[in-house]
């Protein structure tokens, strides 16, 4: 845990985000995807919805980066995107998000919390490492075009013109060709989500 909570190094990969250093960022989205999942997955239970929501949460932030000074740290900044981020994506699906969930003052103790208790519960560790493996072997085993959309979706964040651009296809098609990878992931999880469900939802 030493390495994600280090605000300096935050700081500076922050900097170097401002001077325009892309491969800064992409290290900071591989420091704190996991956890942004973990504070939206508190807010959704959705895989699917879940991680179009933490990919929306680091876009923000990065168009937001140049307004950031460092008055809180980089993780207590980036939480509140995220909470934001996700009681928007419910407000404007007629959804109420969960009343019981951390107040985004409380980010600071919430790292903290998270810490603790992935430290004391190893099950959840293993749990969300089964996760990872079954998503990785359920996007190795879709037809190749499924595999295309749904890699230029998720890791490489275009948007749905932009991948029916690069497969030269119609937005619908890739809509449903990404709505069917889904599928086939979210099929592949359900065991484990029926064994874990709740720690297993919020390792994600």
């Amino acid at each position: 845990m030493a390495e994600i909570d280090n605000p300096q190094l935050d700081q500076d990969l922050v900097r170097r985000v401002q001077d325009g250093d892309m491969a800064a960022f992409d290290l900071l989205v591989r420091k704190y995807q996991h956890r942004v999942a973990a504070v939206v997955g508190r807010y959704v239970r959705d895989w699917s919805e879940c991680q179009d929501i933490a990919q929306e949460t680091f876009i923000r932030a990065y168009r937001a980066i140049g307004s950031f000074r460092g008055d809180s740290q980089f993780s207590t900044w980036l939480h509140r995107i995220a909470v934001n981020t996700a009681k928007n994506h419910l407000v404007a699906h007629s959804r109420r998000p969960p009343t019981d969930d951390i107040e985004v003052g409380d980010a600071e103790h919430f790292d903290s919390a998270t810490a603790l208790r992935d430290n004391d519960t190893p099950e959840r560790e293993l749990m969300r490492q089964q996760m990872e493996q079954t998503v990785l072997r359920a996007v190795q085993a879709l037809p190749e075009e499924l595999r295309t959309a749904i890699t230029l979706r998720e890791v490489e964040g275009l948007s749905y013109e932009e991948i029916a651009t690069r497969m030269d296809c119609p937005i619908g098609t890739v809509r449903s060709r990404i709505f069917r990878a889904r599928e086939a992931i979210d099929i592949e999880l359900e065991p484990l989500m029926d064994t874990g469900s709740a720690p297993a939802r919020a390792a994600r």
